[in-house]
């Protein structure tokens, strides 16, 4: 979501605010707070910051996680105990309400939240990053983002271009073939790729592994891999591919990892490290950590449920 768009979303919330309160505003307000015990100030104070908005202000990111860790329970029992509840889930907690109705900033965090995770599904990888990371591109048998959600077992396969630039561009025999894929995210890839990759090469630089030529599959799925793998005859393969987003964050990327990749790989044979995004396993962290567990699963030539505890 732009910020233009959100600005239209506060003016159209802010109209209906004053449409209702106008024959009895007084007695609404009065008899809200009489019944909830929470002060119209609130309300009234928000109004005023979006009317600040309209006159083109600064606007606040309502979607930040600073923001999330906010309370709105006028005078908690136990603010402490909420604040460590806030704090650790990023769930919808503590935000109160005015009647029966959520507040505006929460109304509009919601809207928000859930414009940002359909943008993240329905938007593309900036093509800038890919040349800018050299990435031998590639794309599956989907021809559109609608048939990339409908039909997942056409991003399982590479169309025939795609096939034939896999075999005249890439390493072949690779230890490791590295593979990005847009998944459900692009957004999630944008926002990590680059720095899980560098933390990533650098600890296999460390093992001495040879990598192949880093391709990104456009209309992906997480078996497009197997089909990479095979092609290349690589001894074990990992995708990037961006999750599902959710209403807590749009950015969050998953490594999927196996030894030996082929099509029609049972999926028990994967290993995965999931929520790679600032919120959850930094960038740097989860690279260096991939390129240890990388390197485990070469030594004991095996990956998910058949590597070794």
């Amino acid at each position: 979501m732009n910020e233009e768009m959100l600005r239209e979303i506060v003016k159209s919330v802010i109209s209906q605010m004053n449409t209702d309160k106008q024959p009895k505003e007084n007695n609404t307000f009065d008899t809200c707070s009489a019944n909830t015990g929470y002060s119209v100030n609130n309300v009234c104070s928000t109004a005023t910051v979006c009317s600040e908005i309209e006159d083109n202000e600064a606007l606040v990111d309502i979607t930040s996680a600073e923001f999330s860790k906010k309370i709105n329970v006028p005078s908690p029992k136990d603010e402490k105990a909420l604040r460590q509840f806030k704090d650790a889930t990023p769930a919808r907690v503590g935000v109160w309400r005015t009647g029966d109705r959520p507040l505006v900033e929460t109304m509009l965090r919601f809207r928000a939240d859930h414009a940002m995770a359909i943008d993240s599904v329905f938007s593309t990888v900036d093509e800038k990053l890919i040349d800018e990371l050299n990435f031998v591109k590639l794309q599956t048998k989907v021809n559109s983002k609608d048939e990339h959600i409908t039909r997942p077992d056409l991003g399982r396969e590479l169309n025939e271009e795609s096939m034939e630039l896999l075999k005249e561009k890439c390493i072949k025999n690779p230890q490791i073939q590295v593979v990005i894929c847009d998944g459900l995210s692009s957004k999630a890839i944008e926002a990590n790729i680059k720095d899980v990759l560098a933390a990533f090469t650098q600890g296999l630089n460390v093992y001495n592994i040879k990598v192949g030529t880093p391709v990104f599959v456009k209309y992906g799925r997480v078996g497009a891999m197997d089909v990479i793998g095979e092609v290349v005859n690589a001894e074990a393969a990992i995708m990037f591919v961006g999750e599902r987003p959710g209403l807590v964050t749009a950015e969050s990327m998953s490594a999927y990892m196996v030894y030996n990749p082929r099509k029609g790989l049972p999926e028990a044979e994967r290993t995965v490290l999931s929520n790679i995004h600032k919120g959850g396993t930094p960038t740097v962290e989860a690279g260096a950590h991939l390129a240890t567990i990388m390197k485990r699963i070469l030594d004991e030539k095996a990956s998910g449920i058949n590597l070794k505890k």
